[in-house]
């Protein structure tokens, strides 16, 4: 699991208040597996890049970039922030809301808040995978282009245990028992060749591919199986990218 390590910097009020409220809620629910978090740069931007197995994910990726002395911005559906002071305290986290059907606004934020030196969180599927095992589903490219526009580095994380916590589109959490949650930290994506020919369609969708591999790479040494040969499409079999795919009503996720 390495050291833990102190919170670089100061910290903000918000990050204060939600770390006072939910690290003992996780503690009390979670059993933490976690290797290669000391890959976690002490300082400077950098990408985290994760498969999303769950809601829950954000708080337990939170968990565990928070406990070796960062703070981590995500790329957050612009409907949490409809709340006004849920929003305000959302922004006051330093979260950026995405609009996934235009998301230009999200892009530029998270670009400056790396160039900044801060750690930007992304889940690549931009949804909760749809694959029926649970295996990461086709990646989309925000990750890749952030990288190649800020030249900082991409740690790919497989994670695997939080969909026993709370399974994808619950509504209520399972509280038996406490739940491991496995995180693998990899090396960093090597991108500098792609870098250099610039972001072209055809160097974003390598850089994709590459960061969805190293993910599924790690997630295949957690489970301990291989990974389907191809990747779940959601459009092939007639599904939208986001939102619970057997509810009646679209719902964003």
């Amino acid at each position: 699991m390495g050291k833990y390590r102190k919170l670089q910097g100061e910290q903000g009020w918000a990050w204060g208040v939600a770390v006072a409220i939910l690290k003992p809620i996780l503690l009390a629910t979670t059993k933490q597996d976690w290797t290669g978090a000391e890959k976690i740069p002490e300082k400077g931007g950098a990408i985290i890049a994760l498969n999303h197995i769950s809601h829950v994910d954000p708080l337990t990726a939170a968990h565990m970039v928070w406990d070796y002395g960062r703070e981590s911005r995500y790329l957050a559906k612009a409907g949490l922030f409809k709340n006004k002071r849920f929003g305000d305290f959302l922004r006051a986290a330093g979260q950026i809301p995405v609009d996934r059907s235009a998301g230009a606004g999200a892009f530029k934020e998270a670009v400056a808040a790396v160039n900044a030196g801060e750690i930007v969180v992304v889940y690549v599927e931009g949804s909760i995978t749809k694959d029926p095992g649970g295996w990461p589903m086709v990646g989309k490219s925000g990750a890749a282009r952030i990288a190649l526009e800020t030249g900082a580095p991409v740690l790919p994380v497989g994670q695997w245990g939080a969909q026993e916590l709370l399974p994808a589109y619950a509504k209520k959490p399972n509280l038996k028992g406490r739940k491991t949650i496995t995180m693998r930290v990899g090396d960093p994506v090597l991108l500098d060749d792609l870098r250099a020919q610039g972001a072209t369609p055809e160097t974003v969708q390598e850089a994709t591919d590459r960061i969805m591999a190293a993910i599924v790479g790690l997630v295949e040494e957690i489970r301990g199986e291989k990974a389907p040969a191809e990747r779940f499409d959601p459009r092939q079999h007639g599904m939208n990218r986001t939102g619970n795919p057997n509810a009646k009503h679209k719902e964003q996720g």
